[in-house]
Parts: structure tokens; C-alpha cells; sequence
């Protein structure tokens, strides 16, 4: 089964498989978590990122790492041209995260808040509709063993273990009922 986590910090700070870009279509990466990756890995990752697209909305494109210490980037394209984006481009995108992190064999992949920077979705329903839709993922067989979602502050925190605690997955009925015994007398 595979292991979710939350830690509090820098995503680019982290030594994974594969991190998670928040994306528009269009791809650059000049603001928010998408901005910062690209300073700390440098120029490289755009550069590969923009002759990739214009990518479609869920969708979700791999390119080098540069300087960061994870092996690759994966660019979520969670975000429409005007920068905005919505619950099903949220889903889509961190379902098409995890597809290729799968296609690549990658064990290990670290996740932003998609959309709730930039793109203005309200933190706690990014959080829900993110940890489902990865839980979904993980529940069917793929290499991705490990998902760190790596947030900054306090809020962001919070509300993403609020989301783990109201998606994890509860033991099926059959579990929880106690046994009936059949008396032979």
C-alpha cells in the first residue's frame, strides 16, 4: 500500500522521484509554485516544457529537473490560459500526475496545492479533490509507492490533513462486523 504524507516546506527542497508543477496550458512557468521550481532548477525546465505545448487542460507533461534534486518535473496542467482553473481540471491533472510518474516505473512524487495560488480555488476544496483523486490512484496498481504533499504554511497544512483524515480509506463492512458463531448443540 502506498504511503501519503504531508510535510511543510519548499518542494523544491525535496530529494523524490518526480515533483509536481502547477501548469497553464500554455506551460511558462514565470509565478507561484511553477515560478519557484523554474528559479531553483533553472531555465531548462521551461524551455523543455514550452516545446511541449500548449498542453490541454488535466493533462500532464515530463520534463528534465535541471538543478533541483528530483529526477524530473511533471507539469499539471491545472490552470486555463486567464490563470483560473476548477475542481474537474484539478482532478484530471493530479489523476494525469500520477499516470506518468507510472509510465516512468517512478516510485516517489511530491505534490503542491494545484490551483490555489495563482488559480484562486479555495484551499480546502483543492485539498479534497486532490488527496481523492491521488487515494483513487494509488488504489489501483501503479509503481508510485510514496506522495509527499509538500505545502507552505500553516493553512495549506491543515487543510490537507483535514482532507487525508475524510478520504482514508475505511476497512469494509464485512471487517467491523463481529462474526456470528453457529452453537452445534
Amino acid at each position: 500500500m502506498a504511503r501519503i504524507e504531508l510535510w511543510n516546506g519548499d518542494i523544491c527542497d525535496l530529494e523524490v522521484d518526480a515533483i509536481v508543477s502547477p501548469a497553464a496550458t500554455s506551460l511558462w512557468m514565470s509565478t507561484g509554485v511553477a515560478g519557484e521550481i523554474k528559479r531553483a532548477g533553472g531555465d531548462v525546465i521551461e524551455f523543455a516544457a514550452v516545446r511541449q505545448g500548449p498542453a490541454r487542460l488535466g493533462d500532464a507533461i515530463v520534463t528534465p529537473a535541471g538543478r533541483l534534486a528530483a529526477r524530473v518535473v511533471i507539469h499539471a496542467v491545472s490552470l486555463e490560459r486567464d490563470r483560473r482553473t476548477s475542481g474537474p481540471a484539478i482532478d484530471a491533472a493530479a489523476r494525469s500526475a500520477i499516470h506518468r510518474a507510472a509510465e516512468l516505473g517512478l516510485t516517489n512524487i511530491a505534490f503542491p496545492a494545484l490551483g490555489t495560488g495563482i488559480g484562486g480555488f479555495p484551499l480546502d476544496e483543492a485539498a479534497r479533490i486532490t488527496v481523492a483523486a491521488v487515494r483513487e490512484e494509488l488504489a489501483e496498481p501503479t509503481s508510485v509507492e510514496h506522495v509527499v504533499f509538500a505545502l507552505r504554511g500553516a493553512a495549506a497544512y491543515e487543510a490537507f490533513a483535514r482532507a487525508l483524515t475524510e478520504t482514508e480509506p475505511v476497512p469494509s463492512r464485512s471487517l467491523l462486523e463481529p462474526r456470528s458463531t453457529v452453537d452445534p448443540a
